[in-house]
């Protein structure tokens, strides 16, 4: 910024020297090499400075808003489900990159031009007034003016602006939205409707742009017109001066330079306005989110455990999914257990039971209440989240693959995974023969979501993401679900072996999955109903035995239909 006040002090400096010049010429005297060889070498340097100086400036801007990226995808990598409730991902795509690029236009340009003009019209000033002081104080009326316009202005600039920030949002939520559900859209035929919808969203951000340039316009004419008026009466009354030898024709014209650099900030005050508003709505937005507190944090006493074992304790843990109303739905209700190190449990309830939330909080992707669940003793709510998250691992029902190859998604937490290790955990998830299938084997690209896999493909490769990991706690949340029954038996009975010594936690809907778990736990409304072996369940008689018995007519039901159509139910 430095650089190019010294480029405007330079500039100031030139009028002068054009001053003597057309004096000079007025009273017939032709030395003009003097002002002439200062005038060029005054350009010279002032182009030196504008061009090194904006230069800096605009570097400014660009680790600005790199710093404030970073920080803000940093920020939202560590937000709960409640944040992600609140804001969709394409309103927070908007932010990240629309609202920062405006504040760094602002970092950029809008502070050259607030300071740099400023500091160029505090010059000319000082130097008209040196030159005239009387023309000078017949401007000072002017400036109120131009003040009390640019601030009732600018307030209309900024409520207009947030509304073009929140339509742009909105816009993007909308096509990301539509994208991420292309295949339901088309399997309804629906593309004519959604494509109406985006263009109601569309019209709607352009009618707020329109109404925000109209505003931008109507300031800059203003400015415009105002900065005409003055120059208009510089003109009449310094002329009138020249004619009457209160002045010479040179400081006239110098006069009129200096007019020019003062009017400068005035003439640009649409630009700075509009950048200052739009700049200052984005901040306000971005803010916005960094203010936002991530639900899940490590406590200011966490501690890590120097080693996991893996041994889960549950102690009258109740929980209650907030709800944008603010009542919530209860999801768990005075649940404890002691799950041992090394135990594979398997946790069965109807729809809405309480069996992903339960894993979740095991995990950290929901807060559990204060004492409610332990790992290896320790409250887990005193250790640090990364350790909790590292050392178990959970694989989710909704399967979520990178756009990326399969090597790289299954090797995820760590890509410089050996190879050998990625085929052995394709191999327990019963994919490595439809891997040695691809032309590419580990090297395939899946597409954005694994779109080129099956949804039993995908919860294979998920699984494997999970096995490779070799953690002391593994969950499984109905990672089966898209299996076919006979491969669901031989990745169980790998993983039986695999998971030798450490805890797994399995969440099914098939009593032919929790079968081979030591232990079943039945959950029914979020409470614990039944728990033990699948022979002792069945001998109570309860609702284990129930949804075995449902279960088995619906499996006798599809072998009927199956051998009655010759193969083709």
């Amino acid at each position: 910024m430095s650089l190019i006040n010294a480029g405007r002090l330079l500039e100031a400096f030139m009028p002068l020297f054009l001053k003597m010049g057309i004096d000079r010429i007025a009273v017939g005297d032709m030395r003009l090499a003097v002002p002439a060889l200062a005038i060029l070498g005054l350009m010279v340097l002032r182009y030196i400075a504008f061009n090194l100086g904006r230069r800096y400036v605009r570097e400014v801007g660009v680790d600005a808003a790199f710093d404030l990226r970073q920080r803000l995808y940093w920020h939202l990598e560590l937000q709960g489900p409640r944040f992600f409730s609140r804001y969709t991902t394409g309103d927070l795509m908007a932010r990240a990159i629309n609202d920062i690029m405006l504040i760094r236009q602002l970092i950029g340009m809008g502070t050259r031009l607030l300071f740099v003009l400023g500091f160029s019209g505090i010059i000319a000033f000082i130097f008209m007034f040196y030159q005239s002081p009387s023309l000078t104080l017949l401007l000072l009326p002017a400036l109120p003016v131009f003040a009390v316009i640019g601030w009732v202005i600018a307030k209309k600039i900024f409520t207009q602006s947030t509304q073009v920030q929140e339509g742009f949002s909105s816009l993007s939520a909308q096509v990301q939205e539509n994208l991420n559900g292309i295949r339901t859209i088309q399997t309804h035929a629906q593309e004519a409707r959604e494509t109406d919808r985006f263009a109601a969203s569309s019209d709607h951000y352009a009618k707020n742009y329109y109404k925000l340039m109209s505003l931008n316009s109507g300031l800059t004419s203003a400015m415009l017109m105002a900065t005409g008026f003055t120059t208009l009466i510089v003109v009449g009354y310094g002329g009138l001066q020249v004619v009457e030898g209160v002045i010479t024709l040179g400081t006239f014209t110098a006069f009129i330079f200096y007019l020019n650099m003062m009017l400068a900030p005035i003439k640009e005050g649409g630009v700075m306005v509009t950048l200052f508003q739009r700049g200052g709505s984005a901040a306000a937005r971005i803010f916005e989110i960094l203010d936002h507190e991530p639900e899940i944090r490590d406590a200011p006493d966490a501690a890590p455990l120097d080693e996991i074992g893996g041994a889960i304790t549950l102690n009258h843990l109740s929980y209650v999914h907030p709800a944008a109303n603010g009542e919530g739905w209860p999801a768990l209700n005075d649940v404890s257990l002691e799950i041992r190190k090394g135990e594979m449990i398997a946790l069965l309830g109807r729809v809405g039971s309480g069996k992903s939330t339960l894993l979740r909080l095991i995990v950290r992707l929901l807060d559990p209440p204060p004492g409610t669940v332990y790992l290896d003793g320790r409250d887990i709510r005193m250790l640090p989240v990364s350790q909790v998250r590292s050392e178990v691992a959970m694989v989710p029902q909704d399967p979520f693959l990178f756009a990326t190859h399969i090597a790289q998604n299954i090797s995820y937490d760590n890509p410089d995974r050996a190879t050998e290790e990625v085929w052995r955990a394709a191999e327990s998830a019963d994919l490595e023969a439809t891997i040695r299938r691809f032309p590419h084997r580990l090297e395939t690209m899946v597409g954005e979501r694994g779109v080129t896999l099956s949804g039993g493909q995908k919860q294979r490769a998920s699984l494997a993401r999970g096995l490779v990991r070799e953690t002391p706690v593994l969950l499984l949340d109905d990672c089966f679900s898209s299996v076919d029954t006979e491969t669901e038996e031989f990745i169980l009975s790998r993983l039986k072996t695999l998971r030798q010594g450490r805890t797994t936690l399995m969440v099914s809907h098939r009593v032919s999955t929790a079968r081979h778990a030591d232990r079943i736990i039945v959950l029914d409304e979020g409470r614990v109903a039944e728990i033990g072996t699948h022979h002792e369940l069945i001998a109570k008689g309860g609702l284990y035995a129930t949804l075995e018995r449902q279960q088995g007519r619906r499996d006798e039901l599809v072998q009927t239909l199956t051998e009655t159509t010759g193969g083709e139910a």
